[in-house]
């Protein structure tokens, strides 16, 4: 056995198990440190955005959304996938506030980033950082975005909803609790094309 942390684990052999338009699914066998070896699941998924929009008041945009896994509605930041291979993030996140919440921002900083849940899937959000806001015209694409509701909520206020279990988007919550942090310590956040090395593609290449 090799020293912890040293092991490589290597794919063994894959197979491909269902393929749809925002996931697919996989089985992997990985070579483990004791010289055997396991079944790992895998849900491909798009890489995706997610935008702290403050203006001046540092007032932050939420919006109350349906998700059907939870069977209810709960309140996110404006999101959306990075739905085509190569799309610039920062592209990808100027149009999402436009088409969810008629928004423009003048400033891009990135946030964090966020695994949702590197247990089983290698979907990973990043989160901006928007400010100098503008209205602009919004572009309703679908009836889930027509059916979203916005709202202007004091920073402090959206972090005591995600201390009160009542924002559990994790994306929203990271990226509310990070937003908080610069205002109050002034921690800097990074450039708006930051390197970002878990960008999510092979769902992506998958399907181009």
């Amino acid at each position: 056995m090799t020293e912890p942390g040293r092991h490589e684990f290597a794919v063994l052999s894959t197979e491909d198990v269902y393929s749809g338009r925002i996931i697919a699914v996989r089985v992997d066998d990985v070579a483990m440190p004791g010289g055997g070896q396991a079944r790992r699941e895998v849900v491909e998924h798009h890489g995706a955005v997610a935008i702290v929009a403050l203006d001046d008041d540092d007032n932050v945009t939420l919006i109350h959304q349906y998700r059907h896994p939870l069977g209810r509605r709960i309140w996110e930041l404006p999101a959306g996938l990075i739905d085509h291979l190569g799309e610039d993030p920062l592209s990808s996140a100027k149009r999402e506030l436009v088409e969810e919440v008629g928004l423009a921002a003048e400033h891009w900083s990135v946030l964090v980033d966020v695994a949702a849940s590197p247990g089983f899937t290698d979907e990973v959000v990043r989160v901006f950082l928007a400010t100098g806001l503008s209205v602009v015209d919004r572009e309703l694409l679908g009836d889930e975005e027509a059916d979203l509701v916005a709202r202007k909520v004091p920073l402090v206020e959206a972090v005591g909803w995600a201390l009160a279990g009542e924002i559990v988007n994790s994306a929203a919550v990271a990226g509310l609790l990070a937003a908080q942090m610069v205002r109050l310590s002034g921690a800097s956040t990074r450039a708006p094309d930051a390197p970002w090395e878990d960008l999510p593609t092979r769902f992506s290449t998958r399907t181009a």
